[in-house]
């Protein structure tokens, strides 16, 4: 009997929010996303940090999860620069912006990230936020496909058919202006 109540008086026992004396934080907000764009804000990055901004983008909050984007991408965190560029490329917390979307992948790019050669590189192809460039554009997701990304992989296979990797998309983004 006394070994049942231990467990339940010791959580009892236990402050339920942050306190904070002469020695710090007791009992400090972790695993919240308050905490993560608290992180976010001083600078502080971490790989589970950045990885949060996926669950807040995917839960409907844009733009905490871009305030985490930007500040791993600044670090150098490659997965939140397609991140943001997915966001800017659908009007997410921000205005609909090709050319940022397609200025973040080719960031990605630039620093190996498969996704991010993937991405760029059919914005190449579209010419969609960047002058377009078939040639480079292929280049591309070769190097995307060397790297086993099965959809870059499906694309090559495709003759680089964007209609292959995206049939359902919003065609009307792609068409030229003028």
């Amino acid at each position: 009997m006394m070994k049942t109540l231990v467990l339940p008086l010791a959580l009892l026992a236990m402050p339920l929010s942050a306190e904070t004396d002469e020695f710090g934080t007791l009992n400090p907000d972790e695993m919240t996303w308050q905490n993560n764009l608290t992180a976010a804000e001083r600078g502080e990055t971490s790989m589970m940090m950045c990885a949060s901004g996926y669950m807040m983008t995917k839960s409907g909050d844009h733009e905490t999860a871009r305030k985490i984007f930007e500040a791993c991408a600044e670090d150098g965190w490659t997965g939140t620069m397609t991140w943001l560029s997915q966001l800017d490329n659908n009007g997410l917390a921000g205005a609909y912006d090709p050319d940022a979307a397609a200025e973040w992948d080719r960031k990605a790019a630039e620093l190996g990230d498969p996704v991010g050669k993937f991405n760029y590189g059919l914005a190449l192809i579209r010419g969609h936020g960047v002058q377009k460039d078939e040639e480079a554009g292929r280049a591309l997701i070769d190097e995307a496909a060397a790297t086993g990304l099965p959809i870059a992989r499906r694309m090559v296979a495709a003759d680089y058919d964007p209609e292959e990797v995206t049939p359902d998309a919003d065609n009307w983004k792609y068409a030229p202006l003028f």
